[in-house]
């Protein structure tokens, strides 16, 4: 009898080889690549084929006889977790949600299928991780009922199909992707081959039918998606659960979107009842801001369609090393060793003999170059030991001369600062035209990194 014919597997990118590899060529991991039977070609290729329940297949079609439903986004009860989306879930959508272990994710989606359940939607919750019992424990505890909402405890693929056939729900949560197998596949449960099937299969079954599914995935040691690439490819959505397991809030975060925006993010807030929503994120930032604190800089971020108020914390203290020290937290660290080096050659402030540790305050990420001038002024503010304006925010992207640039959607920034109370708002001199500043509210423009130091510091 002939032997199987064998080869080996990346299990983080998916390149496959005929032999064993301790590194990886496409992904430059290490000790990453596990044996496997290799597929015969007939069996991938019949399993490609796209056909409803109905045994309708696909044809070509002319793109103006293609029909659509225009409002076919249905809502949930959660209004983060639809802006998050794009303004509600599409039907026919794969939506793929990774996050540390124990964060929140299963009960976001318990909670979200309560929801949809609520309203007149059929879900089926598939757990490869708990039992029915053991669901129906937590779904109690947070509040979920039961109306149109099937659980199936089950881990075999070939079931998981039949019972869609059967139930033909209008959204289908599989909790986890990594829990599940396909007969057809012989590797281990979770490897990339078994991962890449089962999506496969799940995405071939929302497109044909119309049915939403939302995968859970659960994240490797450092940070990824397990099966990164297979996984993040195939969907139209990958969501992030991101929090710190010390504390109560959770970012839920887009980091792909075939249907919205991939700037949002969700603030929830973990209780002993469930996932509840944080309205209002840029008072549970600041709440716990000292006044007249060194190193405190306030910024109007844009986080996809929403403004939000983050404290930037800044300590500069000297270096006791041969080589000054750069951390950031929340912030991109070249952005900081960049605004650094402007601040020593244009504002006259010799930071090169300094220690730096900045941090965006919440745990939130920004990424934008608007908040240039609020950590130059936190850093500043912290060399030269004196307190910033409790009620003063600072906009605007700083270039390698010193200048003071242009951001966009200046009024919506000014506004949230006059919401939440601020009485002086520092944003680049050329965002002052072609719109009108609102009463109640001081707005100063400035064009240079050392005018602005001045104005904050005096």
């Amino acid at each position: 009898m002939a032997k199987p014919k064998t080869q080996f597997v990346c299990q983080e990118c998916g390149y496959i080889s005929p032999k064993y590899l301790g590194h990886c060529p496409n992904c430059g991991k290490w000790n990453t690549f596990e044996e496997q039977t290799a597929q015969k070609e007939n069996n991938s290729l019949k399993s490609t084929r796209r056909m409803d329940f109905n045994g309708k297949q696909a044809k070509p079609e002319l793109i103006s006889e293609v029909s659509y439903d225009k409002e076919n986004r249905f809502e949930t009860d959660s209004d983060e977790f639809n802006r998050v989306l794009g303004g509600g879930v599409v039907p026919g959508s794969l939506i793929l949600i990774g996050g540390d272990p124990g964060i929140g994710k299963s009960t976001l989606l318990l909670q979200i299928s309560g929801q949809l359940g609520k309203k007149d939607q059929t879900i089926l919750y598939v757990s490869g991780e708990e039992s029915a019992s053991q669901i129906k424990i937590r779904a109690e505890r947070l509040g979920v009922e039961g109306k149109n909402l099937y659980l199936y405890p089950e881990t075999d693929m070939g079931a998981i199909k039949s019972a869609i056939d059967e139930l033909k729900p209008d959204a289908v949560v599989v909790d986890s992707v990594q829990t599940i197998s396909e007969p057809e596949v012989d590797s281990s449960i979770g490897s990339v081959s078994q991962v890449r099937a089962i999506t496969s299969d799940l995405m071939s079954i929302a497109k044909t039918n119309g049915i939403t599914i939302f995968l859970v995935g659960h994240v490797t040691k450092g940070g990824a998606i397990a099966g990164p690439k297979t996984l993040e490819h195939m969907v139209d959505t990958v969501l992030y659960f991101e929090g710190d397991m010390h504390h109560s809030y959770r970012i839920l975060r887009a980091v792909k979107n075939r249907f919205g925006s991939t700037d949002e993010l969700g603030i929830f807030d973990m209780q002993e009842s469930g996932l509840e929503e944080v309205a209002n994120p840029s008072e549970v930032f600041l709440e716990e801001r000292l006044k007249d604190a060194t190193g405190s800089a306030i910024v109007v971020s844009i986080e996809g369609t929403r403004p939000i108020l983050v404290e930037i914390q800044a300590l500069i203290t000297p270096s006791v090393f041969g080589n000054a020290q750069r951390t950031a937290t929340g912030i991109d660290r070249n952005r900081v060793a960049v605004l650094m080096a402007v601040l020593e050659k244009r504002a006259g402030l010799m930071l090169q003999n300094q220690d730096a540790f900045l941090k965006a305050a919440g745990g939130v990420k920004l990424n934008e170059p608007a908040i240039d001038l609020a950590v130059a002024i936190g850093i500043a503010s912290s060399y030269r030991d004196v307190g910033t304006n409790a009620s003063e925010c600072y906009i605007g992207e700083i270039g390698l001369t010193g200048e003071i640039r242009r951001v966009n959607r200046i009024e919506q920034r000014v506004a949230e600062a006059k919401k939440l109370g601020f009485s002086r708002v520092i944003v680049p001199k050329n965002n002052l035209q072609g719109w009108k500043v609102p009463n109640g509210i001081d707005v100063v423009g400035v064009s240079t990194l050392s005018e602005a130091i001045k104005i904050a510091l005096r």
